[in-house]
């Protein structure tokens, strides 16, 4: 296993070693002990999974209070994956750090709690799946737009497909205070 820093602490991609021949392949999609060794030492208790045509974007989510960190990789298919820093007194506060993840590169990309999470789909459609260190809390639900000039993010698509709840998120320098982590050092 491979892991990859990004310009956000604590944000890094996976890329697990694969054994393939005529066959096929074989990876290890979650090791306990390789994951720790990494700095990675959560226990997840939810594991999700989502389809989504070509040109869907969905987020930029987050949990507050009861965040959640998600270990999330692609199935079928291929997207641009993103981790947004929303943690107040950080030193990269609505810096942001994306990866291409696909079927074809196994990649993982671990996004822990305080940060924003988002992804687009690049493919004709995508199967996408998450683990997560908590549970889903309806009302620790919380969202950034997407498109928020403050933050940037260089998407791979100019008119995307959203919700109804991505496409009204407030902007980075609207969400209340108290609706943002902070940063612990």
């Amino acid at each position: 296993m491979k892991v990859i820093e990004t310009p956000l602490p604590g944000v890094v991609v996976i890329e697990p070693q694969v054994f393939g021949d005529a066959r096929g392949y074989f990876y290890e999609s979650y090791n306990q002990t390789k994951y720790r060794e990494a700095g990675i030492e959560r226990t997840f208790v939810q594991s999700n999974v989502s389809r989504s045509a070509k040109g869907v974007l969905r987020g930029l989510h987050y949990q507050w209070p009861n965040p959640q960190g998600k270990l999330v990789s692609v199935l079928e298919g291929e997207v641009f994956d993103v981790a947004v820093d929303i943690r107040r007194g950080s030193p990269t506060f609505g810096k942001w750090a994306g990866v291409m993840l696909s079927a074809e590169n196994k990649r993982h990309f671990w996004i822990p709690e305080g940060f924003a999470h988002g992804f687009c789909v690049v493919s004709e459609f995508a199967t996408f799946s998450y683990q997560c260190t908590a549970l889903y809390d309806r009302e620790a639900d919380a969202g950034v737009r997407w498109n928020d000039a403050s933050i940037g993010i260089d998407w791979p698509i100019s008119q995307p497909l959203l919700s109804e709840k991505d496409e009204n998120a407030p902007l980075l320098q609207d969400v209340a205070a108290e609706r943002l982590p902070e940063c612990i050092a």
